[in-house]
């Protein structure tokens, strides 16, 4: 087994990325790698230098925790920054966009991976131990399945225009970034238009 070590210029090696994010958990787990090396084969994809130091790159990650502060820790992208967004399918999983360029590859690992990573290392003793080893020593194309993808989404939409504001016609609550909807002439919020995770408790 073997990493690819082709970085693009201005990308931190996997050690010093992997510290970055072991310092916001103050452990290092499997999924932060997994997280890490998605967001060091994104920058090679795209041939951009990450972490990034301005807005260029989205990332949609595809579960929350651990996998996505390691992403983080690889790309510069974050919920912070509004260069990251959630779309929760429970998966490992994470597409990195060049909103400049319109490129977007999707990174998920192989099936058979955590399968492959314990019995590459049967001295870990643990499967956890295993999964953690070996997912730094694991090539790229090995461990990840890799897809050039065209999105179901605006992008420009999707992040929306910073320092825009507008007024709730029901609820009178503010609403930035353009996340406003129109209906039958009113302005509404996503919740009084009927796409609300939470309702009143009565």
């Amino acid at each position: 087994m073997h990493v690819n070590t082709s970085l693009q210029p201005g990308t931190p090696d996997l050690q010093t990325l992997l510290r970055q994010s072991e310092a916001q958990h103050r452990h290092l787990c499997p999924r932060q790698v997994l997280g890490v090396r998605m967001g060091m084969l994104a920058a090679r994809l795209l041939s951009l230098p990450m972490p990034q130091q301005d807005k260029r790159i989205l990332t949609i990650v595809e579960t929350d925790g651990c996998f996505a502060d390691g992403v983080t820790a690889a790309t510069g992208c974050s919920l912070g920054h509004r260069t990251m967004r959630l779309a929760d399918y429970g998966k490992i999983a994470a597409t990195f966009i060049d909103t400049r360029e319109g490129r977007a590859f999707r990174i998920a690992p192989l099936p058979d991976l955590r399968t492959r990573a314990a019995q590459s290392i049967p001295e870990a003793g643990k499967r956890w131990r295993a999964y953690l080893d070996a997912y730094q020593r694991i090539a790229d194309e090995e461990m990840f399945a890799v897809r050039e993808v065209a999105l179901n989404l605006d992008v420009k939409a999707t992040i929306g225009k910073p320092g825009t504001r507008a007024a709730c016609a029901q609820c009178a609550e503010e609403i930035i970034n353009q996340r406003e909807v129109v209906r039958d002439g009113r302005v509404l919020c996503l919740s009084c238009a009927g796409d609300s995770y939470w309702r009143a408790k009565s």
